[in-house]
């Protein structure tokens, strides 16, 4: 959750009670098919494009129901995610149920049956005025009734800015709530047995709350009181760890933990998913891992509490999206990219241990087999993918108070071999890692003859939750030294010379490359700015931001008011500076930074420079923060890259300005 990536929505915050089976965003379509291997079967239940051929019309999240023959799709309209949900029935493709309003990406617990789920949707605007886009409720809704008569469940007396995720197991029994105040990272977990009271009035009880800790709770079907669920957790483990509880001894808190899988002192836990099929022997843990930002997966016995295998991954990349199938319990999918490998998603049998790539139309190894026993490996430094024309390198250099920080490098040649214009990125915020994900402007970018950069920052969770508070509210002044030194660290290992750096950030990231201009405005060619949140004083008075003040701290607080003040990049606007190129960007219907920070940084850029280069603001209609249709995405990111290349010596691949790179 972020500002730029997740923050005020209700999804990816989920416990884990669920079977995990399937949530999506942008603007792709949703399909069904009677059979994975059999692609004539396969039938459009939902395109967005066919719905609005503008592109502003998005699909925000889908969840089946868990027999598969219903499917809850969440789409919104010019960007605001504002969300509409329906249910289609996939046999028919027909509208069964919808719309509900009010919702936004907010998670589904299916009950058996598919007769009716829990989702979070937000109280009736007219009853707070003002404050439409908070006050969220979990609610129990019947399929084909009116969304009004939706029974509230949890949420009632609760500060303004909590979000809610829900999840039922696969057989029914149990419901889990998470709750956040705001972005902040601690979680309150509750739990209920639905089996022990009506559906609409399910005894939840609290499983952890006030603790300040990211927790998550995993739960299968088939577990009674007296058996045994798992928490994912940074309590009194900065890097996550795996604990097992009884349902009825939970209420006793960390006292009635048994540790399952420790912390590791060299990587931080950042996904479980339990397999426990009659097939297995005890239930099985798939642990995925970051090592210096590398993804490692590895295998547990969550009875015994032994690794027992490790998974190799096909690259040097980042996996995410885990799910698994409650009815077998011994399959789980998740998926995997890098910088030059695009989404694809792998499955894993816990049976045989092998990973195998999951697509209709080839059936081959994702990687090697599974290593039994030992530490897990991969990310080395050396390990460097390379596919058409772009390598990728990891590299380690001080930022100004000593502290190491990490940075991916992708080049055409994977060395420093002659200085080149590079583009520097990062994000460095609300515990959010910069893996090395597949985007299209990095191949783009290197396949011109530049370098791209990447840089890990305090303020992310690189290094877990110790390394994301290093870079947030008092400290966030090292978040911007970090990118300061990974500019540095370009030029002095001969990747690049002055002049020619350009640097490119949204939303928080938006923030840091706004730092970054204000703060040394002479080491940059050119900036893109896009969605960012500029104004640090008074950024709480519009979009979400208040429900941004665990990250950064509010200015009503006398202590808080000075470090926003002297970082806050709209007040550092100084007349008379030779500020570089900037193109900030904003849309109109976005709901989390609203485009007033662009529009006022825009002014006080334009009226203080004495530069050459052009201060401008792109302002796009009928879209919001993040997920738009792709023929939008595409153009956006063109005219970004093309601002950036132009002011930094970049020449157009297959223009008359340069050769081919080498």
């Amino acid at each position: 959750a972020g500002a730029g990536a997740g923050a005020g929505a209700d999804a990816g915050t989920g416990s884990g009670t669920g079977s995990g089976t399937g949530s999506g965003t942008g603007a792709s379509p949703v399909s069904a098919s009677a059979s994975a291997s059999a692609s004539a079967s396969e039938r459009v239940l939902l395109d967005p494009s066919v719905l609005d051929p503008s592109g502003r019309t998005v699909l925000d999240a889908w969840e089946p129901s868990l027999e598969g023959d219903l499917v809850a799709c969440q789409v919104s309209r010019d960007g605001t995610e504002d969300s509409l949900l329906r249910v289609i029935d996939v046999t028919t493709g027909e509208v069964v149920d919808g719309p509900l309003d009010r919702v936004r990406k907010s998670s589904v617990g299916w009950l058996p049956g598919g007769g009716a789920f829990y989702y979070v949707r937000r109280l009736d605007p007219r009853l707070n005025p003002g404050e439409e886009r908070y006050h969220r409720r979990v609610c129990l809704h019947r399929v084909g009734t009116s969304p009004d008569a939706d029974a509230v469940v949890f949420g009632e007396g609760r500060d303004k800015t909590r979000f809610y995720s829900v999840s039922v197991t696969g057989d029914g029994r149990w419901l889990g709530i998470t709750a956040t105040l705001g972005t902040g990272r601690g979680t309150d977990l509750y739990l209920a047995d639905l089996s022990a009271a009506p559906l609409d009035r399910p005894l939840l009880r609290p499983v952890q709350e006030g603790m300040g800790a990211a927790t998550r709770l995993h739960a299968v079907p088939g577990t009674g009181p007296a058996d045994r669920v798992w928490l994912r957790t940074d309590r009194d483990a900065a890097r996550g760890r795996v604990v097992a509880c009884r349902p009825d001894e939970l209420h006793l808190g960390p006292d009635a933990w048994h540790e399952v899988v420790p912390e590791r002192p060299d990587a931080v836990l950042t996904h479980l998913v339990v397999l426990s099929g009659p097939e297995l022997k005890n239930p099985l843990g798939l642990v995925a891992w970051t090592r210096d930002t590398v993804a490692e997966v590895t295998l547990h016995d969550l009875v015994e509490g032994r690794q027992v295998a490790t998974v190799p991954l096909p690259g040097t990349g980042a996996v995410g999206d885990f799910s698994a199938v409650a009815s077998d319990g011994h399959e789980a999918w998740f998926a995997y990219t890098d910088f030059v490998t695009p989404v694809r998603v792998l499955h894993f049998d816990a049976r045989t241990r092998r990973l195998r790539r999951w697509q209709r139309d080839a059936d081959g190894p994702a990687a090697g087999g599974p290593r039994d026993g030992g530490p897990a490996t991969g990310g080395a430094a050396d390990n460097r993918p390379t596919t058409g024309g772009a390598v990728t390198r990891q590299v380690a250099f001080p930022s100004r108070d000593g502290t190491t920080v990490r940075m991916f490098v992708i080049s055409p040649s994977g060395r420093p071999d002659r200085p080149r214009p590079v583009l520097l990125t990062g994000y460095g915020g609300f515990g959010r890692t910069m893996s090395p994900r597949y985007r299209a402007q990095v191949l783009a970018w290197v396949r011109a003859g530049g370098v791209f950069a990447w840089a890990g920052l305090r303020g992310g969770g690189e290094e877990g939750e110790a390394w994301h508070r290093a870079g947030s509210g008092a400290h966030k002044q090292n978040t911007f030294d970090d990118f300061a030194a990974a500019a540095d660290r370009l030029v002095e290992a001969g990747w690049t010379e002055p002049g020619r750096i350009a640097i490119m950030g949204g939303s928080n990231g938006g923030l840091l490359v706004a730092a970054a201009l204000t703060q040394e405005p002479g080491k940059y060619a050119a900036v893109v700015c896009s969605s960012p949140l500029l104004d640090m004083v008074r950024y709480e008075l519009s979009g979400l931001g208040p429900s941004w003040t665990p990250e950064y701290g509010s200015a009503q607080d006398p202590a808080r008011l000075p470090v926003l003040f002297g970082y806050s990049p709209y007040h550092r606007v100084m007349p008379g500076t030779a500020y570089p190129a900037v193109l900030l960007t904003a849309a109109d219907g976005d709901t989390r930074t609203d485009p007033l920070h662009a529009r006022k940084m825009c002014a006080a850029l334009q009226h203080a420079t004495s530069g050459n280069g052009p201060i401008l603001l792109r302002l796009e209609h009928g879209v919001g923060h993040g997920d738009r249709a792709a023929s939008r995405a595409a153009a956006l990111q063109a005219e970004c890259l093309a601002f950036l290349a132009s002011h930094v010596g970049l020449p157009a691949p297959g223009s008359a300005a340069g050769a081919p790179p080498r």
